[in-house]
């Protein structure tokens, strides 16, 4: 768990400081290739950027593994600014994302509240 951050969607996931919330991540031993890869795929620097963040880990049966230090994109602010026209995830993307919660045991809750507050983003074209 990332805790003092909150998911939110600007078409895509993201995350912010937020006090008080907590996030549910899984973390993957990556190599520097595939770190290299992920850059590509997320679109990092432009998209996302990265940061290393102290994560409160559970082990998938449920034993305390303590905390480590992972590394977590998070859009930038340039993509957030640009994406704020329609913050909603696809239907598709959605899925996926809820799939995972699923799998992993993750509290749906969290990405449903994400899900809400973009929809409460979403402005009225003028008259």
């Amino acid at each position: 768990m990332l805790k003092n951050w909150r998911l939110l969607f600007r078409t895509f996931a993201t995350i912010e400081k937020c006090k008080g919330y907590s996030v549910p991540v899984l973390v993957w031993k990556i190599s520097e290739r595939d770190e290299k890869s992920l850059d590509r795929y997320e679109g990092y620097p432009k998209f996302y950027g990265k940061r290393n963040l102290k994560v409160a880990v559970t082990s998938l049966d449920g034993q305390d593994l303590g905390n480590l230090t992972a590394m977590v994109y998070i859009m930038t602010r340039k993509a957030t600014d640009t994406r704020s026209i329609n913050p909603l995830p696809s239907k598709h993307y959605y899925s996926v994302l809820n799939a995972g919660y699923k799998t992993f045991g993750f509290d749906g809750k969290i990405l449903n509240e994400a899900v809400i507050e973009a929809a409460r983003q979403i402005q009225p074209f003028p008259r």
